[in-house]
């Protein structure tokens, strides 16, 4: 019965079993200021046309085109200069016949002038007291004139909604007076950690003791998905307190991960506890190394992740199960890990009945991608994920890989992601 209830299913069908009971997304509005790595929860619109008025490219003097229609190398044609307008400064006159305006880069153009002459053309000089101009080349109707609305116009859509804040989003948002910005709420993701064997980071290691080090890690994990991690403490084996803490915590959050006490040994309680709550258990085992004993539940509205108590393995089950969920919470709709191809930088030799995900590296050789091993592979080491960017794929099936193999490698700080896992 054990074995049955054990059966280990595909990363593909777990993944598909969390999504469909996803957390829908909703939004907060929050200053410009603080808008900085969040994601956008409706598209950012043009409010105006840009440019909102047409100007000028260069330095010159705006004119009518049609006053230089017979100049010529040996009969220039003359304009009286009756304004210098500045950028952000509006001209006041309009141009008649044979009059121009002095006209820096970025200003508006005045009323009446088609073109603008740079000032590299023209010859600039007074007569009887009054600024005056004049140009021996013809001029084209709007010549060196920056079209309004040429750039973006009034109603286009400029970033869709779900796209990650980064500098270019926010010069939309600041440009189109956007001081107050409407975001996706971060999902509230509850960490308890299990396990009479662990200590705090301040507590000195005693015989027979670890300290916690994954709580902290899958606290930061779900930041960089874009989360807000709640750590709500560590438990021990005991089943009565730990359902009482877990029950609790349920109502504050709208994920709960506990890490450790998933597997069938004599202290491993979470899946007593789940029975205890109700909770419909979704997977308790896939076909993966490491985390092949990941589980998930459900229970109402809000998802349970046990991870496993092994750092490495721990990890991995958080990217390829929670993380998917936060971001579709984010309106993102490339939910899933960023996937390239990659060639493998050194033999991996490890049999894999399922399918692998080693924590890597990426480096590259001009345009070749290069996938290294980040350090040992095995689930409870905890070194190798220090300097991992990667999680190389390597499938169920295989003998192993060579040196120069080509792989699939997921981009772990990557923020574009894949609407799709394969």
């Amino acid at each position: 019965m054990e074995a049955e209830r054990r059966k280990p299913i595909p990363v593909e069908e777990a993944i598909e079993k969390v999504m469909r009971y996803r957390v829908e997304g909703s939004s907060e509005t929050i200053p410009i200021q603080a808008c900085d790595h969040r994601r956008l929860a409706e598209p950012v619109m043009a409010r105006h046309p840009v440019p909102a008025f047409d100007k000028s490219p260069y330095d010159g003097f705006a004119l009518r085109s049609e006053d230089t229609m017979n100049v010529t190398q040996d009969n220039p044609v003359e304009f009286e200069v009756i304004e210098h307008i500045g950028a952000g400064h509006v001209p006041k006159k309009r141009l008649k016949p044979r009059q121009a305006t002095r006209i820096m880069t970025g200003a508006q153009i005045p009323e009446g002038a088609d073109c603008v002459a740079m000032f590299e053309v023209c010859q600039s000089y007074e007569k009887n007291a009054k600024p005056y101009m004049s140009i021996k080349r013809k001029m084209q109707t709007g010549q060196n004139i920056i079209q309004k609305g040429s750039e973006i116009i009034e109603g286009e859509v400029l970033v869709e909604k779900g796209t990650w804040i980064n500098p270019g989003v926010k010069a939309l948002l600041s440009t189109f007076g956007y001081n107050m910005v409407k975001v996706a709420k971060k999902p509230v993701i509850a960490v308890i950690a299990t396990g009479t064997e662990l200590l705090e980071v301040n507590e000195p290691l005693e015989p027979g003791k670890i300290r916690n080090s994954n709580a902290y890690m899958i606290t930061s994990q779900i930041e960089r998905a874009g989360g807000t991690a709640k750590y709500i403490g560590k438990l021990p084996d005991e089943l009565d307190e730990s359902f009482e803490k877990i029950k609790l915590t349920l109502e504050e959050a709208d994920i709960l991960i506990t890490t450790g006490g998933v597997s069938v040994g004599d202290y491993d309680l979470m899946p007593e506890i789940y029975k205890k709550l109700g909770a419909k258990v979704l997977f308790n085992k896939i076909a993966m190394r490491p985390g092949s004993v990941t589980t998930a539940a459900v229970k109402g509205s809000k998802l349970l992740y046990g991870l496993s108590g092994n750092p490495s393995a721990c990890y991995v089950g958080f990217e390829l199960f929670v993380r998917p969920v936060i971001q579709h919470a984010l309106y993102n709709r490339n939910i899933y890990l960023k996937r390239i191809k990659a060639v493998l930088a050194e033999d991996f030799p490890k049999p894999n009945p399922f399918t692998r995900f080693v924590r890597s590296y990426i480096s590259y050789d001009g345009p070749t991608v290069h996938a290294h091993l980040s350090g040992i592979d095995k689930s409870n080491v905890i070194s190798s994920l220090a300097n991992a960017t990667a999680l190389m794929v390597l499938p169920g099936g295989t003998r192993g890989f060579k040196r120069n193999d080509i792989v699939d490698v997921l981009l772990l700080n990557d923020t574009d992601g894949e609407q799709h896992f394969l």
